[in-house]
């Protein structure tokens, strides 16, 4: 099956009292037991409406296995934890989500694991490894500076070292990008942006092997991140549209980022899809698509009075929505890093992440557009 066909149809289980096409919500709690080769319950990760997205995301991940966490830090969490232990060593970009990097910088050293952050490439993670290393953790493209990194490069290393790769793959989404392809053993998704598509959801994934992901979900059914079976159905039904929701706002994103890029007001745009971009020839070969986030700086106005004057265009913390989102990440995702961490990755206070929705592209050009000009020169 094609990526359109899976996204609608893997993992679905037909009704078949009433013969409806959509998985039923299972809201037991309780189950029988009798005659059964496993026990279902919420916190074991097994019940019929988790399944059926777990499946779905394997499916459109090229993965053996899935499964379906409350959030994205829950997944990411729970996997390097799997996979890295007290005297352990994790190799980490320094450009990972902020939520992830705080989770390392504040608690690793509970967990006695020791960590080492790296810049953007391949070069750099490889000689970031040393002989405790367990778990290599990127992020391509990253967030929020869209920085891509050699995937396949990293992996291949990995491999010959033994050593556990995870990636976030949050912003290209499985519609661009399939890291497990590339080498990876564990792709991690803030199920909140694209998967759910719709800002009302709050969910992760995981998808990999069976072997990498018994591991995970025996820490899983002891930590306790599962999702609710109605989420889990309202999320199923939003991964049907993933397809033609990803692939119709990475479009939208390139015309903006192409506009941006020769705007006389842009001081800088990031975006994998420019030719101009530091990463173009690695995200070329190893993405379908460049995905719908972008980010950029504005030259000599107040970036804070350009976001009140959008009108289209909203202020809001997440991304992936069908709607377009802005936000300053030192104010947002990254507000949890010190200054020094964040001018240290080039995350500046002037920074603007873009997260490209539906609308019409020529709409969202002619806000910015408008919003830059009411904005007066400092």
């Amino acid at each position: 099956m094609k990526n359109k066909t899976i996204a609608i149809h893997k993992g679905t289980l037909k009704d078949k009292k009433t013969g409806g096409v959509n998985t039923p919500i299972y809201t037991s709690s309780a189950y029988d037991y009798i005659s059964r080769d496993e026990t279902f319950y919420p916190r074991y990760f097994n019940t019929p409406n988790q399944n059926a997205v777990a499946k779905k995301i394997a499916a459109l991940e090229h993965a053996e296995e899935g499964l379906v966490f409350s959030s994205g830090m829950g997944a990411m969490s729970t996997s390097i934890l799997a996979f890295a232990g007290a005297g352990d060593h994790v190799v980490m970009l320094d450009a990972l989500y902020g939520g992830t990097h705080h989770f390392a910088t504040v608690w690793f050293s509970h967990f006695g694991i020791d960590c080492t952050f790296t810049k953007t490439s391949a070069d750099d993670v490889i000689n970031g490894v040393t002989s405790k290393t367990k778990v290599i953790v990127i992020e391509s493209p990253t967030n929020p500076l869209l920085a891509v990194v050699d995937i396949e490069k990293i992996a291949q290393f990995a491999r010959e070292k033994k050593i556990t790769t995870i990636i976030d793959n949050t912003f290209a989404s499985p519609v661009n990008q399939t890291p497990l392809d590339l080498g990876i053993d564990i792709v991690v998704h803030s199920g909140t942006k694209y998967l759910g598509g719709h800002s009302d959801l709050c969910c992760g994934m995981v998808a990999c092997s069976n072997e990498k992901l018994d591991r995970i979900l025996n820490l899983a059914r002891v930590l306790g991140p599962s999702l609710d079976p109605r989420i889990c159905y309202l999320l199923e039904r939003s991964m049907k549209t993933l397809i033609l929701r990803v692939n119709a706002q990475t479009k939208n994103a390139m015309e903006v980022a192409r506009f941006l890029e020769f705007h006389p007001d842009i001081a800088a745009v990031y975006y994998p899809g420019l030719e101009s971009f530091g990463g173009y020839e690695i995200a070329k070969r190893q993405m379908k698509g460049f995905g719908a986030m972008l980010s950029f700086e504005i030259k000599g106005k107040d970036p804070h009075r350009f976001i009140e004057r959008l009108k289209i265009i909203s202020p809001a913390v997440s991304l992936g929505g069908v709607e377009s989102t802005i936000c300053p990440p030192s104010l947002t995702s990254h507000a949890k890093m010190s200054p020094e961490e964040r001018q240290r990755i080039g995350v500046s206070d002037s920074l603007l992440r873009l997260s490209i929705g539906l609308e019409d592209a020529d709409d969202l050009k002619q806000d910015i557009d408008n919003a830059l000009k009411k904005v007066p020169k400092y």
